[in-house]
């Protein structure tokens, strides 16, 4: 009986399947007939390696391959339209002409309009992006272009003798400032603006001298002059491109406005003389064309951060001229 149970066990664990074979069947004289073992008889599954493990989990993790295909074309590359600024009034023909914008400018607001030979009409000036609409004034000065003669304001002029030879002293002293720096400066920029013909420091004294001898006090200078010529002299040590800025302006004021000034006062307080301020020895035009020309040329190599900045200037510029002129008229404490 014991042999034919062991052949069967044998028999059915050959040819029945392996979970059916995983049981013994306990031996019935057995005291602990009852509990099953099957720890002889287990079949133990293959040990899990990590290739395995990888393998299986790549696959189940990897995402399905993307497609590439394109008909053989490569894909169409989107290039960025060039934007390009726009130019500021007056840039094409040099920085002096963009100075005379804001000049302009300056005038219009002061309720003006400036007349000049340029193929260029007041129109261009507000056509303008506003790039540079900071370069606009924050209150109403007077300059030197202002008494001029256009819109009526010679009939409401009332100049001053005293008033007089206080402006001819506030501009002695700021042309004094602006050529003693030209001539002295090591900086070679400035070294282009040497004896050009427009300075004006010589034919002042003659003027001044000429009041003192007739019994006119000469006072000392005044607030706006000393005021100018300092923040000159920080200027010239700072930058050279915003210096040369107010040197030119200066000029140009007094060519453009300042002789105007200095004539009709001749008219009405000194029966007409012709001062030494207001006459040069060439044609001042041609002069000035000069000074514009070399200006231009070495604002080719400024940035235009620095020009921008030298718009800034020019209506400093003409304030700081402003307040010397308003001397003629009025007496400043």
């Amino acid at each position: 009986m014991q042999i034919m149970q062991y052949a069967t066990m044998s028999f059915m664990e050959k040819t029945v399947s392996p979970s059916i074979a995983n049981f013994v069947f306990p031996h019935p004289h057995s005291s602990n007939a009852s509990a099953i073992s099957t720890r002889k008889f287990r079949r133990r599954a293959p040990p899990l390696r990590c290739s395995d493990s990888s393998a299986a989990a790549s696959m189940s993790l990897s995402p399905p391959p993307i497609s590439t295909a394109n008909n053989g074309t490569a894909p169409p590359v989107v290039r960025r339209r060039m934007r390009y600024r726009k130019q500021y009034p007056g840039e094409s023909k040099g920085i002096t002409e963009e100075m005379r914008f804001v000049a302009m400018k300056l005038r219009n607001i002061n309720g003006k309009k400036l007349n000049t030979n340029s193929n260029n009409s007041s129109s261009d000036d507000d056509d303008g992006d506003g790039e540079n609409d900071d370069s606009a004034p924050v209150e109403d000065n007077t300059s030197e272009s202002d008494a001029d003669g256009d819109g009526g304001e010679t009939e409401t002029w009332r100049p001053s003798l005293e008033g007089f030879i206080k402006y001819l002293v506030d501009s002695k002293l700021v042309f004094d400032t602006v050529e003693r720096i030209v001539d002295e400066s090591n900086d070679v920029a400035y070294a282009y603006f040497r004896k050009t013909g427009l300075e004006r420091s010589e034919s002042l004294s003659e003027d001044l001298e000429w009041f003192k001898q007739r019994g006119n006090v000469i006072p000392e200078p005044s607030n706006p002059g000393v005021s100018y010529a300092k923040y000159l002299e920080g200027l010239a040590e700072e930058s050279a491109p915003l210096f040369l800025c107010h040197f030119y302006n200066i000029y140009f004021s007094h060519i453009a406005g300042g002789q105007v000034i200095a004539r009709q006062v001749s008219e009405k307080l000194l029966e007409g003389r012709e001062l030494a301020f207001c006459a040069w020895e060439e044609d001042v035009q041609e002069l000035l064309k000069g000074v514009r020309e070399k200006l231009n040329k070495l604002g080719e190599h400024w940035t235009r951060d620095d020009k921008n900045k030298c718009l800034k200037e020019t209506t400093k510029s003409f304030r700081y001229l402003g307040q010397i002129v308003r001397l003629i008229i009025l007496e400043l404490k």
